[in-house]
């Protein structure tokens, strides 16, 4: 079956969370992805729904944030879920945290946060979620080695879901469904092409070009 565009943010959310449930259910895989590339798209609202959201099926997580600011905003928005609401800091420094099964949904870690996030996941044995992460930005002033590292790291996690706007279309990944790329015409917007992994720029515009 073929993903659909959602027409609003719930419709996105209750992809992204049929994609978890049958990873969850499919993948033995513990780094999961999950994008929603939309220009100043708020990510709180979603983490917390998303939270919610799991904790209805009986799954429990911690959701963690980059910075001390960001943390504070969520656990005003969500004082029900407080406890489980950590900066990346407060969670690696959480005593015997490496023996517990976890599930954590990590916001938005950046180039910046690299080492800090590659010792978070070190410390969890469950599995992470990673809520639109950019970690191998090639603005970074970084050695080829370090380089090297970090693509290595990107290349072990899982995408589950991935919603991107392109200029003449949209491109949709549903796991486990393949990704599918849609162009948008005067009739709306229709498939013109589907892909094993993720397609890149060349082959997204040789696919419009069809």
């Amino acid at each position: 079956m073929i993903p659909t565009l959602p027409e609003q943010l719930v419709d996105a959310e209750e992809q992204i969370l049929i994609s978890l449930t049958n990873c969850f259910n499919k993948s033995s895989s513990h780094l999961i992805s999950v994008n929603i590339l939309f220009e100043g798209l708020k990510l709180q609202p979603i983490a917390l729904r998303l939270s919610k959201k799991l904790a209805s099926l009986n799954i429990k997580c911690n959701i963690v944030w980059p910075d001390a600011g960001a943390a504070a905003l969520a656990k005003r928005d969500a004082p029900e879920i407080s406890q489980n609401i950590k900066t990346y800091k407060d969670f690696i420094d959480t005593e015997n945290l490496e023996l517990e099964e976890l599930l954590v949904i990590a916001v938005s870690p950046q180039p910046y946060d690299y080492e800090e996030f590659v010792n978070l996941c070190s410390k969890v044995h469950g599995k992470i979620i990673m809520l639109n992460g950019k970690l191998d930005d090639s603005n970074v002033g970084i050695g080829s080695v370090a380089r090297e590292r970090r693509k290595q790291f990107t290349s072990k996690w899982l995408n589950t879901y991935w919603l991107e706007p392109l200029t003449r279309g949209a491109l949709i990944h549903v796991y486990p469904s393949n990704w599918i790329l849609y162009k948008c015409t005067l009739e709306g917007y229709i498939h013109v092409d589907t892909f094993h992994e993720k397609p890149n720029s060349e082959e997204i515009f040789e696919s419009f070009m069809k």
